[in-house]
């Protein structure tokens, strides 16, 4: 099993900067990657980030690039979400998500392990 502890949520305004971290513990794989989702209230969970843990290779959505920005510290196996420029439709439940092999935008849920998510709030 894998688990994904998150952390960094808050509450800020308009144009303000947060970082979110999520540290992988568990189960030991030879290939693993790491990205990040959201949820708004009353919608779907959506794609943020990505990142290819052994190339470093990462994939943005289109709502967040040139403002977001994921890395990641291997002797932590940690990832951070480095959020700038925010905007309230930003505000929503960040999660982490881990998936063996590639970074893959799956479909299915099923195929990620999930952090407990973290709450981002951004007024106007």
């Amino acid at each position: 099993q894998v688990q994904l502890v998150e952390s960094g949520g808050g509450l800020v305004q308009a144009g303000d900067s947060l970082r979110l971290s999520c540290t992988r513990s568990g189960r030991t794989f030879s290939s693993v990657s790491m990205g990040w989702f959201r949820q708004a209230p009353g919608k779907e969970r959506e794609f943020v980030v990505g990142i290819d843990w052994s190339s470093g290779n990462s994939d943005y959505a289109d709502s967040v690039k040139g403002r977001f920005t994921i890395s990641k510290d291997n002797t932590k196996n940690t990832v951070y979400l480095q959020m700038n420029s925010l905007k309230p439709e930003d505000t929503a439940v960040y999660y982490c998500a881990a998936a063996l092999g590639p970074w893959v935008r799956y479909t299915d849920p099923k195929l990620y392990y999930w952090g407990q998510g973290t709450q981002v709030t951004v007024s106007s």
